[in-house]
């Protein structure tokens, strides 16, 4: 009896010596901790902290400056935050990363006020160019000018402007949404398009009452002059075209490391670019995170569906497991599909742009395969069409987690959003298009349809719908700042406000901009919110969006960009 005292005592007397060595000491010293900040997690259960702690490019700690201070070692770099704001980096649920880093490569049209400017900037860039180069550029967009220009069609100038500037060289603007491009007649020559040329399908040649070319494409009508840009980009060998295509990727990621932004959906690449990436993330040479949607034909899907999917290439810096299709246009450019005429284009219902059949067809391979379908869906006709697809799909096994998306969803009828719900469909939202937007929308929409139908967040939050944000750079500026701001005032430039009872939260918008995107791409385990476990992608910024002034959100700077507990960009 004595003997089994002594051994229970023993027993008792070792539980308690491992028992306060393993409470004295933390598991791991950590790499990184950031202190002394108003730590925003977007984590319900832990929503605030004063301190983060990252080991191996994880979270391995979030809580008080006191706690996380067993985690600091000899080699642990730590960031003293002095009060900033620390929340999840950003992730652009919605944009074109090559459309991104092309546009800086080109003429950035984005700032100019009328049509002189646009013409002023042909110019120089044609005097610089070598006879036969193309002139491209992209970012007007003809409702955001001082003034419309004394000729013109539609509100869109003809291109003989374009034509005495660069008589020489083939010129290719496109607008703001990429559902439409300005021409000059060298680029018409080349394309073989004149009066005479019929339309596409899903597109629009514009001409004037006589029959004129105006030198605006719209939608699928870009392809022919795309198709003749195409031949000339083939004159340069395979390795010229991915080195600028590189190049691309490399300034693109640089411009989203200075605004927060650590991981990116890319709406549509083809299947060549998604080979390139993947060699880019096996070769470690990715700065941020790719979530990529493949936009290719039915035919192309299939003869390559062996690609899908790539999940976490490059320790989590490349997935592809989700297509793209376009279903419509945009609305600055008359391209929306709509139930309705356009209040200020008489019997135009926009464009559809891509053959329902074969949406179906695409909808039942990725469904077979597995893969979230994304349906750039932007006028009502194309929202209705887009759940009217989904629906067939989804009806075979309503339990599916399937997160098909709609990107856009800009302008629907109030009948189709219990409809997202009941199907489980993300609502893919971009703020900044709506204040950007705002000013013409009544005039194509009309008063109540824009009232009722028009980016209507707050119509889907309440409906239990998920909804992400991003900002479709290079539509918009790949700013997650103004995005943000009008998310949550939607004022427009003169101050109004367009319908405010629209507007989201800040939480509400700080969520859709981190974990309503990293659900959106099946990713809520590793990113979208500051959480031990996950990927350690933080910013720090300036102002703490939750409770700084409305006026000082725009005015936000990102001081830290870490993606991976390594510090990608500091503000100098």
């Amino acid at each position: 009896m004595r003997k089994i005292l002594l051994l229970a005592f023993s027993v008792f007397i070792l539980l308690c010596i491992n028992g306060c060595g393993s409470s004295s000491a933390p598991e791991a010293t950590a790499d990184l901790v950031l202190n002394n900040a108003q730590v925003y997690t977007v984590n319900k259960n832990q929503p605030n902290a004063e301190a983060v702690a990252v080991k191996d490019g994880k979270i391995i700690f979030v809580g008080s400056n006191s706690d996380v201070k067993k985690y600091i070692g000899k080699n642990t770099e730590t960031i003293d935050c002095k009060g900033q704001f620390v929340m999840p980096g950003f992730i652009e649920g919605h944009g074109h990363i090559h459309g991104l880093g092309a546009s800086l490569m080109s003429l950035n049209l984005m700032q100019v006020k009328n049509w002189d400017e646009i013409v002023a900037l042909v110019a120089e860039a044609a005097k610089k160019a070598k006879p036969g180069d193309w002139i491209i550029g992209r970012g007007w967009h003809q409702e955001k000018w001082d003034k419309t220009p004394a000729k013109n069609h539609l509100g869109y100038p003809y291109h003989e402007e374009l034509d005495k500037v660069s008589p020489n060289n083939p010129v290719l603007l496109v607008h703001a949404s990429g559902h439409s491009s300005y021409v000059n007649a060298k680029a018409l020559e080349l394309a073989g398009v004149n009066k005479s040329t019929p339309n596409p399908s899903g597109g629009d040649i514009v001409k004037d009452k006589e029959g004129t070319v105006v030198g605006v494409l719209e939608e699928t009508a870009q392809q022919l002059v795309q198709r003749a840009y195409g031949k000339w980009l083939s004159l340069q060998s395979e390795a010229d075209r991915k080195a600028q295509w590189v190049k691309s990727i490399e300034l693109a990621e640089e411009e989203c490391l200075k605004k927060g932004v650590t991981s990116f959906q890319d709406a549509g690449s083809s299947f060549q670019q998604v080979q390139w990436m993947k060699e880019l993330a096996q070769e470690n040479k990715f700065n941020i995170r790719h979530w990529v949607m493949v936009r290719e034909l039915n035919s192309s899907l299939r003869a390559n569906a062996s690609v899908f999917p790539i999940v976490n290439e490059g320790n989590g810096f490349l997935t592809v497991k989700a297509v793209k299709v376009s279903l419509d246009g945009a609305l600055g450019s008359y391209g929306a599909w709509l139930l309705e005429p356009y209040t200020d284009r008489a019997g135009w219902l926009g464009q559809n742009t891509f053959n329902i059949d074969s949406l179906k067809l695409i909808a039942d391979f990725c469904w077979n395969k597995n893969l979230q379908l994304c349906v750039h869906a932007i006028g009502d006709r194309a929202n209705r069409e887009t759940i009217n697809i989904f629906t067939e799909q989804i009806a075979k096994d309503k339990s599916k987690d399937h997160r098909w998306r709609v990107e856009h969803a800009q302008h629907v009828h109030p009948s189709e959003i219990p409809r997202f719900k009941e199907w489980n469909v993300i609502a893919s939202m971009q703020s900044v298009h709506c204040t950007s937007d705002a000013p013409f929308v009544p005039k194509r929409l009309g008063d109540k349809r824009a009232a009722e139908g028009a980016y209507m967040w707050k119509a889907f939050l309440n409906a239990g719908v998920i909804v992400t944000n991003g900002t479709d750079v290079p539509v918009e500026d790949v700013d997650p700042f103004a995005c943000y701001y009008s998310a949550v005032t939607r004022k427009m430039k003169n101050g109004e406000a367009f319908y405010p009872e629209q507007k989201m939260t800040r939480e509400e918008a700080l969520y859709s901009y981190t974990m309503a995107n990293a659900l959106a791409a099946f990713e809520e385990k590793e990113k979208g919110s500051i959480e031990a476990g996950k990927y350690a992608d933080i910013v720090v910024l300036s102002n703490n969006l939750i409770n700084c002034k409305e006026e000082e959100i725009a005015n936000t700077k990102v001081i830290y960009t870490i993606v991976g507990g390594k510090l990608k960009y500091r503000r100098s």
